[in-house]
């Protein structure tokens, strides 16, 4: 460092003063301080507290009171503080309150002002996918947050699949870009009940990503103008049944008609034999003549009846039918003016695929997923698949091996009944002891997979990487652990979370890049995420300020002993402010004695 270096600060979280740093450096408090909240400030503004709340999961505490509670409390740090452009920070207490009041449209405006930051990184990474030529690959899933089963203070929470429980809580519908410069960055979280189920979230995973990202592939229109014409001769075919089946109503109720007017007729004719067998010894012979035709005639209405209401019944059904098909057929119809407008929208649309688990492997999902313009990689929904896949193996089927203890057989462009198009499928069988257990994989799109069953597998299998981010997003920044009792301030941790460890990736990008002292230097790009928070956001080191910026130099009985970190100075007028005014304090008197002197 200069000459002009200051006495040294401390603090018991390092890497949280580096993180407000780059916090500074795109803007995050600055953004933070303008949000409109409507809550009284005392000592401390609610949206400092907000961003307190924000440091706190960034420090992946896993309760609230740890911010005062903690063993180093993260509200006595003032360097933490002063490096988020804080003058301090509140009790739990506080923070606590600030979120229980927060409104839904404060919470979304936070939020909005979160995507705002975040919106230059994600651009980048698309400009830097297409110069690349690479597709955008996408992956969505649900993931369950549980409370207690006993609590009835969750608002809206509702029993539903959670891992292998039926647990009480809330559903995470998350959506993942695979990056190359971050390995990973979530694009959107959406808050839902508990009772959520996977198979009804597809198109919102897709819109939601679409609108994080702001493009979109080009639809199929193509293919949707197809389905609708063979939908419009299926409605023929329905409308031809109708039309046979009202005719055939009309015959059966004519029928009816004529069976009830010989019913009667007969009735008559036998009411008038007993009349005249009584008076006048009529012979008894054509009275039982007269009940046995009675007796028949009462058959022949019974069937006529059921005939006219087996009539009823079928063009009830028909009917039905055709009223959904209309149905079908206008909101299929909505869909392709849309997409079109779509289309005509988006001059320059981009290649993007989605991975999805079996939970969204619905028919219905595929197709709409087909038509919106993805490669879609997923599997079925329904396990009757794999048993009708595994009925087109015998003993002479050729199994290719792919895994350590799996193999694939595949089929390409394979009509499955009830999805429209036609799918690549492969059957997977996985051997674990004298234990063989079968699965699926769906496809559609260009790839050629069926040429190369282990690419197929390993790629399908990558989107490992979502299940591996809930896992990060659960252990590293407790999202399970609901820290709140407002829906709103739930839904507000969900979005931190996800940006919280957005953040951190491009942190560490940014930590590299900057001009260090020498070899000592703590390279950031060796830690991961975990690493990070958990030990990097709770080490203690010495903090030397000068108009270079900042040094961390980590303290003996630290993690991180021996090693240091430069951080540039403040780029904020405040910051730059409070920089002059301590260089004056710590070097006024060293002029003054130099000029007595």
């Amino acid at each position: 460092m200069s000459g002009d270096k200051k006495p040294s600060a401390y603090t018991q979280h390092a890497l949280l003063v580096a993180w407000g740093a780059f916090a500074e450096h795109i803007g995050l408090p600055q953004r933070f301080q303008h949000l409109s909240l409507k809550q009284k400030a005392y000592q401390h503004t609610p949206q400092a507290k907000v961003l307190e709340f924000l440091v706190a999961i960034l420090a992946g505490l896993p309760h609230l009171q740890d911010i005062s509670r903690a063993a180093h409390p993260l509200d006595k740090d003032q360097a933490v503080a002063e490096a988020w452009g804080q003058p301090g920070w509140a009790d739990y207490t506080g923070v606590s309150r600030t979120l229980k009041a927060l409104s839904w449209d404060e919470a979304r405006q936070i939020v909005q002002a979160m995507e705002e930051i975040s919106q230059p990184f994600f651009e980048a990474e698309l400009a830097q996918l297409r110069r690349q030529g690479q597709r955008l690959r996408l992956d969505g899933d649900l993931t369950g947050l549980p409370v207690s089963n006993t609590s009835r203070t969750y608002p809206n929470a509702a029993y539903g699949h959670m891992n292998t429980d039926i647990r009480l809580g809330y559903q995470a519908a998350l959506v993942s870009l695979e990056s190359p410069t971050y390995g990973r960055l979530w694009l959107s979280v959406e808050h839902h009940p508990g009772d959520t189920v996977s198979c009804t979230q597809a198109e919102a995973l897709v819109l939601a990503a679409e609108k994080r990202l702001g493009v979109r592939p080009r639809r199929r229109t193509d293919l949707l103008r197809q389905r609708i014409q063979q939908f419009e001769e299926s409605m023929a075919a329905t409308n031809r049944r109708l039309e046979a089946q009202e005719k055939a109503l009309q015959q059966a109720q004519e029928q009816l008609t004529a069976a009830q007017q010989q019913h009667q007729a007969l009735q008559e004719q036998l009411a008038a034999l007993e009349q005249r067998t009584r008076v006048k010894g009529r012979p008894y012979s054509r009275l039982a003549q007269a009940r046995k035709r009675l007796h028949t005639a009462q058959k022949r209405l019974h069937q006529r009846e059921a005939a006219l209401h087996a009539a009823q019944r079928r063009l009830e059904k028909t009917r039905q039918r055709q009223t959904r098909q209309r149905q079908a057929r206008a909101a299929l119809q909505q869909r392709l003016e849309c997409f079109e407008q779509d289309n005509a929208d988006n001059p320059d649309p981009v290649e993007a695929e989605f991975r999805l688990d079996a939970g969204f492997g619905t028919y219905e999902n595929l197709t709409l997923l087909i038509e919106m313009g993805y490669e879609v990689y997923t599997k079925p929904y329904s396990h009757r698949v794999v048993a009708y896949l595994q009925r087109q193996t015998d003993e002479q089927t050729t199994w290719e091996r792919v895994g350590k203890n799996a193999e694939m057989v595949a089929w390409q462009e394979t009509q499955l009944p009830g999805c429209p198009y036609p799918l690549d499928v492969a059957l997977e069988r996985f051997h674990t002891g004298k234990t063989v257990r079968h699965s699926a994989l769906l496809y559609f799109g260009t790839d050629a997979v069926t040429e190369d069953l282990a690419a197929w597998f390993t790629h399908y299998n990558g989107r490992q990487t979502i299940e591996a981010g809930i896992k990060e997003g659960k252990q590293v920044f407790h999202l399970h652990r609901i820290k709140v009792r407002s829906e709103p301030a739930i839904f507000l941790q969900e979005h931190f979370v996800v940006f919280a460890a957005n953040f951190i990736r491009w942190a560490t990008c940014w930590l590299a890049g900057l001009p260090q002292p020498d070899e000592q230097t703590l390279d950031v790009r060796q830690l991961g995420i975990k690493r990070q928070v958990h030990v990097g956001a709770h080490v203690s080191a010495h903090i030397s300020q000068s108009s270079e910026g900042k040094l961390l130099k980590f303290t003996d009985w630290s993690a991180f002993a021996g090693h240091v970190l430069r951080l540039p100075p403040s780029t904020t007028p405040q910051g730059r402010r409070k920089t002059r005014k301590k260089w004056l304090f710590f070097m006024l008197p060293r002029l003054i004695a130099q000029m007595l002197r």
